[in-house]
């Protein structure tokens, strides 16, 4: 105690402090439309109906994951669903991969998926090879490249999004296996860390949890939390897209990217990881700009870092895991970018 006390908070104060400390990102989202509102208002419009309409676009997803978490953890089947996660690590990966190559979420998208699996103690190597492969590539996606940029760029971004998440869900392995990136959720998301003693713990499982209240009030509970946490950095997420949208120049990009040899490919995977273009609209830019000259490698490099970890898709993985987790993200997401346009590149030179 110092003998300098601070004055006592007012109640407005006191309240504002709370709901600050609570509730910061809700906050900061309302503060950033409030400026918007206030200096741009055109803007502010624009991305307040866009935050609110991609947040539309991603419930379906947002709903069936949460649904499914909070029925598995009111039910006790989250046990089961960690448990089938516990056999050959290789094959797991394997699995995760090709799943993540064929499902249809996007780099938001897959969030809530992440954090339920996550939460119901599946390792985080099989996690991380779905998480890395799912954004690159889904049927529809297959459909469109290869209309746009052919059938061997399609098959190339389709054969990446698997290896990404093979070499991501082995790297993850090793380095568990060294006792590293225990505990992967941060503080107060999902179940943390905890959901790993459901796989060595067996519990009974009750199908029908409504006829216990108490496993009801778990349902609400964690279905409830899980929407809000969610949806606030989702928000903040749509929030920032709306603006890269808006002042991202297109021919900013396409300057930096035009050219060939390592130095494009390069520049690709790194601009690609903060600049978020919605995968189908950035089709026909990297058409048009390998119409120019971009090299094909560049040109798959900026599909997949985008893909993966683009901005909006980073703020919401900084705010589901741990520090050290989200740096290999990055860093998984860097370096199989590169490596995919390096790759595809001296392909398309043989």
């Amino acid at each position: 105690m110092t003998d300098h006390a601070l004055p006592p908070r007012t109640p407005m104060a006191a309240f504002l402090h709370m709901m600050w400390s609570k509730e910061k990102v809700w906050l900061f989202s309302a503060l950033l439309l409030a400026v918007l509102f206030v200096l741009v208002p055109a803007q502010g419009a624009t991305s307040a109906a866009f935050a609110a309409q991609n947040l539309l676009n991603v419930a379906p997803f947002l709903i069936l994951s949460i649904g499914i978490a909070a029925y598995a953890g009111a039910t006790g089947a989250d046990g089961l669903i960690a448990r089938a996660f516990t056999g050959s690590p290789m094959v797991m990966i394997l699995i995760a991969a090709a799943a993540g190559g064929l499902s249809p979420f996007c780099s938001c998208g897959v969030i809530p998926l992440i954090a339920a699996l996550l939460a119901m103690g599946v390792p985080l190597s099989a996690v991380m090879a779905f998480w890395l492969a799912s954004p690159v590539m889904d049927p529809s996606m297959f459909m469109l490249t290869t209309g746009v940029l052919g059938l061997e760029f399609a098959v190339a971004k389709t054969i990446t999004a698997v290896a990404l998440g093979v070499f991501g869900g082995i790297t993850v392995h090793l380095i568990a296996k060294t006792g590293g990136l225990a505990d992967p959720l941060r503080e107060g998301v999902g179940n943390g860390g905890c959901g790993a003693s459901k796989v060595r713990t067996v519990q009974p499982v009750v199908w029908r949890f409504w006829a216990e209240t108490a496993r009801v009030t778990k349902f609400w509970h964690e279905g409830i939390k899980t929407t809000l946490f969610l949806a606030k950095w989702l928000t903040l997420a749509f929030l920032l897209e709306s603006l890269m949208l808006a002042w991202l120049p297109a021919d900013l990009v396409a300057s930096a990217l035009g050219g060939t040899g390592l130095a494009p490919i390069g520049i690709a995977t790194l601009v690609g990881v903060p600049a978020y273009l919605n995968g189908y609209a950035a089709l026909p830019l990297v058409g048009g700009l390998m119409e120019q000259g971009m090299a094909p490698g560049a040109g798959l490099a900026f599909l997949v870092a985008g893909g993966v970890s683009s901005l909006p898709a980073a703020v919401a993985v900084w705010a589901l895991v741990k520090r050290q987790v989200f740096v290999l993200y990055i860093a998984l997401a860097l370096v199989g970018s590169f490596a995919s346009g390096l790759l595809f590149q001296l392909w398309t030179m043989v």
